[in-house]
């Protein structure tokens, strides 16, 4: 179609209202300026597009085959226009979020159910996997923003601070008396506890792990578990000595229901945020999640 688009739109609203003044106060143009546009459309195509009376214009049998070909195309750009205009006045949009379970529970709930309150017409869909999945769902465009720990190469990843954590062991004030009886030195506390840690895959049980490695700890026996709810509910019933996040069990070393077992060498804070790929410009839901969260 090397013709101006704009004339397909005068003659098919000329043919909607059957009347060239109507047809000018719907597009905001003179009636002189569509005569010309109309006239200039007939010349190039060749043929008489309305028969023009009085009363109005009707289509000719040209005009009719042209404006039943145009006419579905130009109420399809109608109907998106409707469309976005109420997406727009609803805020309606879609927000894909990647997360570990356990940030999920713990982190992202707060912020989510503040968002949704606000903004009860984006749909939002979360995608529960490892930090390490997260991040190449972001990769891929899979989802939008991932909540994930800091990442040691960011590569074209853009990561935004919310929280830092703290890992931290902890365990029953029985299981440590039990276990101090059968390891008398305590410097093979850990050797000779069921120690409980995240799955190989989670990025925090990589980062306990590269903790051992450089203060040359020795484990022997490991309890692998697949979530953090499950190393706080084992260690709460005495299973063992856990590894979890000293925030999500501050409730229960208040109360003491755990103890925190001491480090001779702190273990380092470690920072928790919302994260996109640069690649991937964020869909303006994401932008407005962000934006709420960071403020």
């Amino acid at each position: 179609m090397d013709f101006n688009l704009n004339y397909y739109k005068i003659f098919y609203t000329v043919a909607k209202y059957k009347n060239i003044s109507k047809a000018a106060e719907a597009l905001y143009i003179s009636q002189p300026a569509i005569s010309k546009s109309l006239s200039k459309l007939e010349e190039a195509l060749g043929c008489c597009l309305f028969h023009r009376t009085s009363r109005g214009v009707t289509l000719t049998a040209e005009g009719s085959i042209l404006y039943e070909r145009i006419r579905d195309a130009f109420q399809s750009i109608e109907a998106g226009e409707r469309e976005l205009k109420q997406r727009n006045e609803l805020g309606i949009g879609q927000l894909r979020i990647g997360v570990s379970t356990t940030l999920c529970k713990y982190i992202l709930l707060p912020y989510l159910n503040t968002f949704i309150q606000k903004h009860p017409h984006i749909k939002i869909t979360i995608a529960c996997q490892s930090t390490l999945h997260t991040v190449s769902l972001l990769h891929s465009g899979a989802i939008d923003v991932g909540l994930i720990g800091k990442p040691e190469h960011m590569g074209s990843i853009h990561f935004m601070p919310v929280k830092q954590i703290q890992d931290t062991f902890v365990s029953t004030s029985s299981y440590l008396e039990h276990l101090s009886i059968r390891e008398r030195n305590q410097e093979h506390l850990f050797y000779g506890a069921n120690l409980m840690l995240l799955d190989e895959e989670n990025i925090t049980r990589q980062y306990i792990d590269d903790y051992f490695y450089r203060n040359h700890m020795k484990t022997n026996q490991i309890l692998e578990v697949s979530t953090m709810d499950l190393l706080i509910e084992f260690a709460k019933i005495g299973l063992g000595i856990a590894c979890v996040i000293r925030e999500f069990v501050e409730s229960e070393l208040a109360s003491g229901q755990l103890i925190e077992i001491p480090m001779a060498e702190p273990i380092e804070s470690r920072s928790v945020g919302f994260a996109y790929e640069k690649s991937h410009a964020p869909s303006s839901a994401a932008m407005q999640f962000l934006q709420e969260c960071l403020s």
